[in-house]
């Protein structure tokens, strides 16, 4: 699972103030919540009396905006510290849960899940951030596909006009270059398009969003991020895939959307931009349990460098090897 990789669990807009929230990292619960002041907090989940999920409880608020998770069995709070006052009792006790560390960068909730950390976090969210308007997330969904599967799926130029065909009628992939920059690297492939009538477009707005060549720019960041970098006759695009593994056979996944509109019209297009991504995961999550993975690969097609790069990266963690595949 790639111990000592940052994963980012969550971007701030994910959680509601008060809400309890579960999730998932290296076979482990936590319980995340957001208090009013917009503070993140995260402790394992199970109660340290009789082993409850403190996710499926409620967030009490205290005098400073400051808020506890209440387990839903007995009623007992725990601070963002673990710390809880038992029943009869006005004298907080010393920890009882250890606190998930997070690293907070803006709006963007990292860990490294309690690990000596081996790779630093990477930058390029913050840029994007600066840069462009947040749209939104959208198809937060765990998968029950361990993580290499996942990666070299993402990786894997050629599936698009086979796993994506009926969303985008992507006839083929036209790949120009791939750059590798060790646990960094940028694909650059075209895809053409079948050809929608007017009166299709007219049917369904949304296919405007399809220009006649999909001109994808991907960025990769090993192991968690994968940014499609898009244009589209409303503006730019950058299209965030986030992997985290959950435990050794579930994979969670979900996409953070921004963009810069090019016009005030283009904004209302946001939402079908989403729509959009979410189809996208669905239809990996669907071919990934249509796969049998221990299966024997006897062919090999052409630009699968990236299913290459992400299988180097995997197997020598934290280190980076040759070949350098840009160059091979």
């Amino acid at each position: 699972m790639l111990f000592g990789a940052p994963w980012l669990l969550a971007h701030k807009s994910m959680l509601q103030v008060n809400q309890p929230t579960k999730i998932s990292l290296y076979g482990s619960d936590y319980v995340v919540w957001k208090d009013a002041k917009g503070e993140i907090n995260a402790l394992p989940n199970a109660c340290p009396h009789m082993g409850a999920m403190l996710s499926e409880g409620w967030c009490e608020s205290k005098e400073d905006n400051s808020s506890v998770v209440v387990c839903p069995f007995h009623a007992l709070e725990f601070d963002s510290a673990g710390c809880t006052v038992l029943p009869s009792s006005n004298k907080k006790t010393l920890p009882q849960l250890k606190p998930l560390e997070l690293i907070i960068q803006g709006d963007f909730i990292w860990s490294y899940g309690g690990i000596e950390p081996k790779i630093p976090i990477p930058n390029i969210l913050n840029e994007i951030a600066s840069k462009y308007d947040f749209i939104g997330h959208t198809a937060d969904t765990s998968v029950n596909t361990e993580l290499l599967p996942m990666l070299l799926n993402m990786h894997d130029y050629n599936h698009q006009n086979g796993t994506h065909r009926p969303l985008f009628k992507i006839q083929e992939i036209l790949f120009e270059k791939f750059i590798d920059n060790g646990h960094q690297s940028h694909a650059f492939y075209d895809m053409p398009t079948a050809p929608v009538s007017l009166a299709e477009k007219i049917k369904k707005p949304d296919l405007l969003l399809i220009p006649k060549v999909i001109k994808a720019h991907l960025e990769n960041h090993f192991p968690s991020l994968v940014i499609f970098h898009g244009q589209t006759v409303f503006g730019k695009l950058a299209q965030c895939h986030l992997f985290v593994p959950e435990s050794e056979n579930k994979t969670r996944t979900y996409i953070l959307m921004f963009g810069e509109a090019n016009s005030p019209i283009s904004k209302f297009f946001g939402k079908t931009a989403l729509e959009f991504a979410k189809v996208i995961v669905e239809q990996d999550a669907d071919i990934l349990g249509k796969i049998y993975p221990n299966s024997q690969q006897k062919i090999k097609l052409n630009n699968e460098v990236g299913i290459d790069w992400v299988k180097r990266n995997f197997d020598n963690f934290p280190e980076v090897v040759e070949p350098n595949l840009s160059k091979s």
